[in-house]
């Protein structure tokens, strides 16, 4: 997810696979599991599917992972 979002584009499978051991098709079904959950859209054009961040989701989710400061 921190690989779409800090792109600032779109991007597709073939961007990501250098970053991981894995094949492609498991990147593939992870990103599939990204969209169905409603965190990223994508788009298919021709062999490749395109994919990029909902940025209310990016919102949403930076605040569950969000850690309140301690007041002293």
């Amino acid at each position: 997810m921190s690989i779409i979002a800090s792109a600032g584009k779109e991007v597709c499978v073939c961007d990501i696979t250098g970053f991981f051991d894995v094949s492609a098709p498991t990147i593939s079904h992870h990103l599939r599991v990204l969209r169905e959950a409603g965190l990223v859209d994508c788009e298919r054009r021709g062999t490749w599917v395109y994919y990029w961040p909902l940025p209310e989701r990016l919102t949403w989710l930076s605040t569950l992972v969000s850690v309140p400061t301690a007041t002293v």
